[in-house]
């Protein structure tokens, strides 16, 4: 694999980037494969019910990430990879966000407070979703954005496992029973806030980053280049993260595990192949400002490649569904089985819409466009769900996704083709 996308790059980048895949790849592994091998275990001792409420839980969550995240994640990436030889630029830039993250924050948790309080659903469990809400304080914290904007991920990988690592052990020593279910959002919390913590340490003592007074022209700035992103991100969400909230609405948080304990092998799998979006994205970005006829045919490279190893993941997942399930969530969640079935060629379907948006229309500046696909397909997957939902529940969930995920995809290509960017040829006509 690693000789594969060696071939992809030139040789003065080569180094630099296959160390930021390198990196990244352990980082994903930490983020994915860590909570993976928790998984077996959790549902097991939790049960579909309990399981199902964490899950529901940070799902419910995940909307104040997504704002507090605000684009970021992508928009400072670009911003700090182009004014990487810039100190005080950089310094700017990283107060300016952090600046607006932690107001973010702080209104995030004012509508978590009103929300619980104000319904049964979520005050009877009111302690699971402030404790949840530590990923929220944990995701402020941690600048990924900066670390990718100047291709220095290396720098955080070990810590980063290491919090990790420490949630996952923890999970092992304080969860035995059902009614241990509270711990399993209060160590996860930690291992975000403890990553977060330790990744501002090395911002501030290893790069020498200062924190300024960030002038309101630099705020509003960093607000309007995120905005199209964060539109997108929110756009997104209501076909990913509002399917679990949706489900949980209409359901119980029984038939919410059996759907989440899948979604969750689906999501570990994908995970394989977004060290190469990130580690890559910078570089597209500063590709394109130098020659669009090479980035493209950049582009049709990795298409091919990430295509064809997402495609060899998604046949696996599809062919050993039944295996899978049974040996990693047990039979209790034999209704997972066919969710998971639904859901197996979503890593080759996201995958190629990651080439198609973020590292094409993206870097390309077709932001608005990307935006209305997304909310196109975010419209799409909540009448899906309204119909499916309640007469088929999991399985209803499990196709609005597929059906909304595959719209994308092919709206970006044709969208792409029409504009003369014809990643299958390699060049720009």
């Amino acid at each position: 694999m690693i000789n594969k996308i060696k071939r992809l790059f030139n040789t003065e980048d080569k180094k630099r980037l296959l160390s930021n895949f390198l990196s990244l790849s352990i980082l994903q592994g930490a983020n994915y494969i860590l909570p993976l091998i928790t998984l077996p275990y959790l549902v097991r001792v939790l049960g579909p019910e309990k399981f199902g409420l964490i899950m529901f839980a940070q799902a419910f969550i995940q909307y104040f990430i997504i704002l507090t995240d605000y684009g970021f994640n992508l928009s400072a990436t670009r911003e700090i990879s182009i004014n990487r030889d810039n100190k005080d630029k950089i310094s700017e830039i990283f107060s300016s966000v952090m600046i607006i993250k932690f107001s973010l924050m702080l209104i995030s948790f004012i509508i978590l407070t009103l929300i619980v309080f104000s319904f049964e659903k979520f005050r009877k469990e009111w302690l699971v979703y402030y404790l949840t809400f530590g990923m929220v304080v944990g995701q402020v914290l941690f600048p990924i954005w900066f670390f990718q904007g100047i291709e220095k991920m290396k720098y955080i990988t070990f810590l980063n496992i290491l919090a990790k690592s420490i949630f996952t052990v923890a999970i092992f020593i304080f969860v035995h029973q059902v009614s241990d279910y509270i711990y399993v959002p209060l160590l996860n919390s930690l291992g975000f806030i403890i990553a977060g913590i330790l990744a501002l340490w090395i911002v501030f003592k290893d790069f020498e980053i200062k924190f300024t007074k960030a002038s309101f022209e630099s705020l509003i700035d960093q607000l309007k280049e995120g905005w199209h992103i964060f539109v997108s991100t929110v756009a997104i969400s209501l076909y990913t993260v509002s399917n679990t909230f949706i489900l949980g609405i209409f359901t119980n948080n029984t038939i919410v595990g059996y759907y989440s304990a899948a979604e969750k092998i689906v999501r570990a799998v994908q995970g394989l192949i977004i060290p190469i979006s990130n580690a890559i994205y910078p570089y597209i970005s500063k590709l394109v400002k130098e020659s669009e006829e090479r980035a493209v045919e950049f582009l049709r490279k990795l298409t091919v490649f990430v295509g064809s190893f997402s495609f060899s993941v998604s046949i696996i997942l599809f062919m050993f569904t039944d295996l899978i399930v049974i040996t990693f969530l047990g039979k209790k969640f034999e209704n997972s089985i066919i969710v998971l079935k639904i859901l197996s060629f979503l890593p080759f379907i996201i995958s190629l819409s990651n080439i198609f948006g973020i590292q094409t229309m993206l870097t390309f500046n077709y932001k608005k466009a990307f935006s209305r696909i997304l909310i196109s397909a975010s419209v799409l997957n909540i009448l899906l769900d309204f119909i499916l939902v309640p007469f088929y529940k999991h399985i209803g969930i499990s196709f609005a996704v597929l059906i909304s995920e595959s719209f994308v995809t092919i709206s970006m290509f044709i969208f792409l083709y029409k504009k003369n960017i014809k990643l299958l040829e390699g060049k720009i006509v």
